[in-house]
C-alpha cells in the first residue's frame, strides 16, 4: 500500500466494475506515465442499491472516465429483457464489457502487485479486508472461493481490459477567435 495522494489530472484513469444486488463494486486506476505504474486511488463498494445510485457515485469520480464490467452484464434481465449495460450506459456510464479470464487475471494482477506494477492507496478500506481475505480453498482443488470478493473482481477487470481503456482527463479546448 501507499499513502493517498491526489492523482494529477494528465493521467491516464479507468474503472473496473463487479455488479450484484448484494454487492456493486468498482474500483479505479490511473497509470503514472512516467513508470507506467498503475495505483488504485478510489473505490465504490454499496450493496441493494439501484443502477441510478451505482452510477451517479461512479460519475461523480469523473464522467470522462472509461469503465470495464463485468461481462454477465450482458445477460437480459427477467423482468423486461434490458440489460445492466444497456441500463448503465443509458445511465452515462461509458463501459465496455470486461474479459473474464479468471485464472489469467489473478495471475496478471499478482504479477503486478509482486513487481511494484500495481499499488493501492491506503484509502480503500474494502479493498484492503477483500484482498487480506481472498484465498485458494484448502481442499486440494486450488480454485478461488468466491465470497466477499467484488473489488478483487472488478480489480481483475481492471488489469485485463481496462487498461488498454486508460485515458487522461480531456482539457477544455481554447475559445476559438474569428478573423474578419
Amino acid at each position: 500500500t501507499v499513502p493517498y495522494r491526489a492523482i494529477p489530472e494528465d493521467w491516464p484513469r479507468a474503472y473496473g466494475m463487479d455488479v450484484g444486488w448484494n454487492r456493486t463494486a468498482a474500483v479505479w486506476g490511473a497509470r503514472d506515465p512516467g513508470s507506467g505504474v498503475i495505483y488504485l486511488y478510489s473505490e465504490h463498494y454499496q450493496g441493494q442499491g439501484e443502477p441510478a445510485s451505482h452510477a451517479q457515485a461512479i460519475l461523480g469520480r469523473g464522467p470522462w472516465i472509461p469503465g470495464v464490467i463485468d461481462p454477465a452484464c450482458l445477460g437480459s434481465s427477467q423482468i423486461d429483457g434490458r440489460t445492466l449495460m444497456q441500463l448503465y450506459s443509458k445511465l452515462g456510464l461509458h463501459l465496455s464489457p470486461a474479459e473474464n479470464a479468471v485464472e489469467a487475471g489473478i495471475t496478471e494482477v499478482w504479477n503486478l502487485v509482486v513487481s511494484g506494477r500495481l499499488k493501492v492507496m491506503e484509502s480503500l478500506p474494502n479493498w484492503l479486508r477483500e484482498f487480506r481475505k481472498y484465498h485458494r480453498d484448502d481442499k486440494g482443488s486450488g480454485k478461488i472461493v468466491k465470497r466477499d470478493d467484488h473489488l478483487m473482481d472488478a480489480t481483475r477487470y481492471l488489469v485485463i481490459s481496462g487498461r488498454t481503456l486508460m485515458r487522461a482527463k480531456p482539457q477544455p479546448r481554447p475559445p476559438q477567435q474569428l478573423y474578419v
